[in-house]
């Protein structure tokens, strides 16, 4: 959800209770830099971090921005996943945390870290260094423990009040109505059962939200009969029978047997014997490591018996599905549940029939079509999936299915789909990565053609240092020929084109080429042209540009008219006849290359089309068409969220506003400009042609208004959230 400036996620339920909290949170936020609330899994750490940032996010000029770490297996995406949550699409050779802290640096902004518990050493030196910098920044952090960052305020999260206080009650009747709005406390003694269901589970709210959603298949009573007589036996534990429980999730088994999780004798929520992982020891449960032990571990055995007690309402083949959705790191729909889940007894109609049930008893919550699990419950599965050996599996199951979203986008690229698949590939980044490290140990020449097929992808969406990163460690892992090769060499050289690096750009452009020769690879050919043209176009070369694209679109007219190579290789014909003047025939190729973009439903080279053709308008003297063709641009790569193209169109408006005399609103448009090219770590960039354009244009804007107005406008442009400035930019009539 977008807050007046900044990102905070949808409270998709109720909020019950925790007055005297947030208002310990409103002071912390008020007087302290860092504050950090902590409590077991379950208690309702974020969902109070969350009510808190929206009440505060207005007291910050730069807004109240959330980064959720709990996909993050370890800190190697933990620069980038807070980057992206600021809003930083980084395009350029600086150290990540260098360029963090510049972005942060003069900005006065509330940043929320949640679920920090497992990255604690990471976030804290990432805290300590940003925290240094930048004075305007608020941190607020959801964790199990303390992070001991210099300056930390901790505060404890307790459960819900069970007695002398309704909010634990409240909660309970806010879920059971959720599930079922014709439910209620209703029936004698209703109010009283829940009540008592609420203290046996000491008010934790995960515990209470679990158990409202058993009231499905019970009634109020008989559900606080059953916790209580698993409650009351849950000092048995597993002993002896704890491999029992694995045999209740195992293929082809039915029902679990006595002793186990989810079976009908001891505590279901006990985990295995043996513990295993960073501070357990010989006989820890594996769930112990949910959280400290030091911190209400009474407490946190209720939240682990509640969760296998759940897990004991669930049928074999949910609690199957429960495990194998674990190694997803995002939201997913159906059908990735059924390609990563799918096997054995889960035949794609079960996972499906499954998943609804897991929905209904809260382990999965829903939003539209699309689902996630909190990552207590993901630990939870965990553990099972670890039981049943079937850990490999899983994450084989998980990486194949993420390298044929891989190629299904890289084939979807040119067609009506193309935003869709575009934003698909933005919105699983973590699952990308978590497939491509799994690949990489397990399936080298897998691993190499995921990176190849989704690195230009990442360098579109502005992830330049993964699509290098991945890009290389994929080449590095073992030999590769034929296409695969010729993309990796391709997503490494614009990866580094958009950096800045133009030597390592020119290098890997020339591998392309005699990899593809060697291959017979038009596809091959037509990419590194365009690698090759736009190298040669940024370092002042448009002759050479034009003459080499020529020759391989010549060479290439066995590839479709529509395909994504020949179109972008197009694009570099139309930028070099720009820059060598002749622009009636870039005219004419670049209205031509529109039409056959717009032919195909192809966004990507459209956009750049239309600002060679604002470019071309404004260079003849025509900046109305320029501004107007500057703003199809501005639309569609706000479609594609692609900061840097956005930026690109942005300057151009902003000339094209200025030629027809309308200082004010150009120098707001410039400012907008001005913040994107900061979003994306560069000053401002374009092909040499532009450059001369850009400060005619802004010269124009200041002596159509003066210098302080002029100023004043820029500000503002550069002070506006990025969203209402564009906004802004886009409408279509001049205010002269």
């Amino acid at each position: 959800m977008m807050t007046k400036v900044g990102y905070l996620p949808d409270e998709t339920s109720s909020f019950v209770g925790r007055r005297a909290e947030l208002t310990r949170l409103h002071t912390a936020l008020t007087t302290r830099r860092m504050t950090t609330l902590i409590g077991p899994g379950g208690v309702g750490k974020t969902r109070l971090a969350l009510r808190a940032a929206r009440a505060a996010a207005d007291r910050y000029t730069d807004g109240a921005w959330w980064a959720d770490l709990s996909p993050l297996p370890d800190d190697g995406l933990l620069l980038p996943t807070v980057s992206d949550a600021v809003g930083l699409a980084d395009h350029t050779l600086r150290m990540p945390v260098e360029a963090l802290c510049e972005w942060l640096g003069d900005k006065h902004l509330l940043l929320v870290l949640d679920s920090a518990e497992h990255l604690r050493g990471p976030c804290s030196h990432l805290l300590a260094e940003i925290l240094t910098t930048s004075t305007g920044l608020t941190v607020l952090v959801t964790s199990r423990q303390p992070l001991g960052t210099r300056g930390e305020y901790v505060v404890a999260v307790p459960p819900l009040p069970v007695d002398g206080a309704p909010d634990a009650l409240q909660l309970f009747a806010d879920r059971l109505r959720a599930a079922d709005p014709r439910a209620g406390l209703d029936a004698p003694d209703d109010e009283a059962a829940a009540a008592e269901i609420c203290r046996r589970l000491e008010g934790i709210p995960l515990a209470i939200e679990l158990a409202a959603a058993g009231i499905g298949r019970h009634s109020v009573a008989q559900l606080a009969a059953r916790i209580g007589s698993r409650f009351d036996a849950r000092g048995a534990g597993l002993g002896a029978h704890g491999r029992s429980g694995v045999l209740s999730l195992a293929p082809g088994f039915g029902a679990p047997g006595p002793g186990a999780p989810g079976g009908d004798g001891a505590d279901g929520a006990d985990g295995a014997d043996g513990g295993g992982g960073e501070g357990g020891g010989p006989g820890t449960a594996r769930l112990d490591l949910l959280a400290d032990a030091t911190v209400w571990p009474r407490r946190h055995r209720t939240l682990r018996t509640a969760i296998g007690w759940s897990h004991e309402l669930c049928t074999p083949l949910e609690r199957l599905l429960w495990a194998r959705l674990t190694p997803l790191r995002t939201d997913f729909d159906e059908e990735v549940a059924r390609e990563v889940c799918a096997g054995g007894p889960l035949t794609p109609d079960e996972v499906d029939r499954a998943l609804q049930g897991l929905v209904a008893q809260s382990v999965v919550q829903r939003d539209g079509d699309r689902y996630r699990m909190l990552d207590t419950l993901r630990e939870y599965g965990r553990m099972w999936l670890t039981e049943l050996g079937e850990a490999r599996a899983a994450a084989d199951r998980h990486a194949r299915s993420f390298l044929d979203l891989a190629r299904r986008a890289h084939d979807g690229w040119t067609g009506p789909d193309q935003v869709s698949w575009y934003h698909k590939v933005s919105d699983t980044h973590l699952d990308l990565c978590a497939a491509l490290e799994h690949l990489l140990a397990h399936d080298v020449a897998g691993a190499q053609e995921m990176a190849g097929r989704v690195g230009f992808f990442w360098a579109c969406c502005g992830h330049l240092s993964e699509a290098r990163n991945y890009a290389r460690r994929a080449l590095d892992a073992g030999p590769v020929d034929g296409p695969h090769r010729t993309r990796l060499q391709w997503v490494l050289g614009v990866a580094a084109l958009l950096q800045g690096d133009f030597a390592t750009a020119e290098k890997h452009g020339a591998l392309c080429t005699a990899g593809a020769l060697y291959d017979r690879d038009d596809e091959g050919m037509l990419g590194a042209a365009y690698l090759s043209g736009l190298t040669q176009l940024m370092t002042g070369e448009p002759a050479a540009a034009l003459e080499a694209a020529g020759r391989v679109l010549r060479m290439a007219e066995s590839v479709p008219a529509d395909s994504a190579h020949r179109l972008r290789c197009r694009l570099i014909t139309v930028f070099a006849l720009t820059a060598l003047g002749r622009l009636t025939e870039s005219e004419a190729a670049a209205t031509a290359l529109r039409r056959a973009c717009e032919r195909g439903g192809e966004y990507w080279t459209r956009s750049y089309a239309d600002y060679q053709l604002a470019l071309i308008a404004l260079l003849q003297g025509r900046p109305a068409a320029s501004a107007a063709h500057a703003r199809s641009m501005l639309a569609g790569k706000h479609r594609l969220r692609d900061s840097f193209g956005i930026a690109l169109g942005l300057d151009m408006l902003a000339a094209a506003i200025a030629a027809q005399g309308a200082g004010a609103q150009a120098a707001r448009v410039y400012g907008t400009g001005h913040a994107y090219w900061r979003m994306v770590g560069h000053p401002q960039r374009g092909t040499p042609e532009l450059g001369p354009v850009r400060e005619r244009c802004e010269l124009q804007a200041r002596a159509a208004v003066g210098d302080e107005a002029y100023q004043r406008a820029f500000e503002r442009g550069q002070s506006d959230n990025v969203e209402v400035g564009l906004a802004a930019a886009l409408r279509t009539e001049l205010q002269l």
